[in-house]
């Protein structure tokens, strides 16, 4: 996922003290799916020119570069040369050059943010001077401000934990922790811990997480929902479940429900080592204790299902009813399915009123969007049948027309939805106006089902 600069604070930190930050420590990273055009011609031209060994040709691009461009389209681009997750890491070794071209322009305001993904990035590189350069100018230039001193370090530990930076993560731990020493601020000193336990998970270092919750404990600090998810995720993603499952015990003590967000965590984990028999059970619990399921839900359930996805490598022989697809499933295959199956995720996929009936399948996978077509068909038989039932005039499948997948304008989602509409000789056509969507008159659908 690649990112760009915007104005706000961890949603961690926002969550759990419910109060606006310091306007100095304000602007942070926030996700974004893609490169603005006008970046992608930019870097296209860059990866000729490092080929070529031309780094003047380099500088004299990015600064033309910087001086068209709007703040956005500026910061967009140089956000993709400082993401773990760039698309163009040969590129990476620019990201110096860009930002000293961007404090250059009118628009420019200094970030801690920024600088500290900069510090980061150039630390994984080897560039320690630089790095050191700037950690130094930043810490000279918010002086004795605790907060906002606080925050950076914060910012740094999160920037090394996301470049899986050991060494300048705990280099910045330690000068954090120094700073804490000192403090009688209780709202830093949890930003602080809450900073540090989140990146020792990042890094698949749970057991050292966890050691510092012990150490917030001892402090007279309660560790909150995010310590406690953090260990939740990384406990599980390393497949060590025994220590998930006690997270989660010793985050219900502390009297934080499971939600779905958690409980997503956990699916997604058995999902990624096939413990099928496992995601039953905990499909169960969030339906005995009343947790409610999500479209997320359904993507990691049916993700993790290898029959499911097996079927789905052949679109034109997939079953086209949930009856014919039970009848194909065994084992934990089939009790996934028949857990998911009625919940409420349709429900809220669906709008339905007089002058239409919209399915949103918009952040569906391939096998939940299978999954939740399915149980469409059956819903809209049952509606039409309803006494008194409103018809709407209209009947919309939004499916996407695949902006944001692997590849770009070919939507696997609309390829199975188009191949089940064809199959099911469903008289619902692609919408002219909107290429990601499948339409249809009302009483045409209800004609074609009844």
């Amino acid at each position: 996922m690649i990112v760009s600069l915007q104005l706000s604070l961890p949603l961690s930190w926002r969550y759990r003290h419910q109060q606006p930050p310091p306007p100095q420590v304000a602007p942070i990273l926030t996700t974004l799916c893609f490169l603005s055009k006008q970046g992608k011609r930019l870097l296209s031209s860059l990866a000729t020119t490092s080929a070529a060994g031309d780094s003047s040709a380099a500088n004299r691009l990015i600064r033309k570069f910087v001086q068209s461009s709007s703040k956005f389209v500026a910061l967009n681009a140089l956000s993709h040369l400082l993401s773990p997750d760039s698309t163009h890491p040969h590129l990476s070794p620019l990201a110096h050059l860009f930002y000293m071209a961007i404090t250059e322009a009118s628009w420019f305001s200094w970030n801690p943010k920024l600088v500290a993904e900069l510090i980061a990035l150039l630390d994984k590189q080897g560039q320690l001077d630089k790095s050191q350069i700037l950690v130094s100018e930043t810490v000279s230039k918010l002086g004795f401000r605790e907060r906002v001193l606080a925050q950076f370090y914060c910012y740094l530990i999160d920037s090394h934990s996301k470049h899986k930076s050991k060494q300048g993560f705990f280099d910045s731990c330690t000068r954090l922790k120094q700073l804490l020493s000192n403090s009688y601020s209780v709202f830093v000193k949890l930003r602080a811990y809450e900073s540090m336990v989140g990146g020792l998970c990042v890094m698949d270092l749970p057991r050292e997480a966890e050691g510092l919750v012990g150490e917030m404990r001892d402090l007279g600090l309660k560790p909150g929902v995010f310590e406690f998810r953090s260990l939740v995720h990384a406990y599980g993603r390393l497949g060590l479940f025994e220590d998930m499952k006690r997270s989660v015990v010793q985050m219900e003590s502390e009297g934080f429900g499971i939600d779905t967000v958690c409980s997503n965590m956990v699916l997604s984990s058995f999902g990624a080592y096939t413990e099928l028999s496992e995601m039953v059970s905990w499909l169960r619990r969030m339906k005995n204790s009343s947790v409610p399921f999500s479209a997320r839900t359904y993507n990691s359930v049916l993700n993790s299902s290898p029959t499911i996805m097996s079927m789905l490598q052949e679109p034109k022989r997939v079953p086209l009813s949930v009856a014919e697809l039970t009848e194909n499933l065994h084992g934990d295959d089939a009790l996934l399915v028949h857990e998911l199956i009625g919940s409420s995720v349709l429900e809220e996929a669906m709008e339905w009123d007089s002058l239409e009936s919209k399915l949103d399948m918009h952040g569906m996978h391939l096998g939940c969007a299978y999954l939740i077509m399915l149980q469409w068909k059956e819903e809209l038989h049952s509606r039409f049948h309803m006494k008194d039932s409103v018809i709407p005039a209209e009947i919309t499948v939004v499916c996407g027309s695949g902006k944001h997948s692997t590849v770009r304008g070919e939507s696997p989602v609309k390829s199975l939805v188009k191949e089940m509409m064809l199959r099911m000789k469903c008289p619902m056509r692609i919408d002219r106006k909107n290429v990601g969507c499948f339409v249809g008159k009302g009483r045409v659908v209800k004609e074609w089902l009844c």
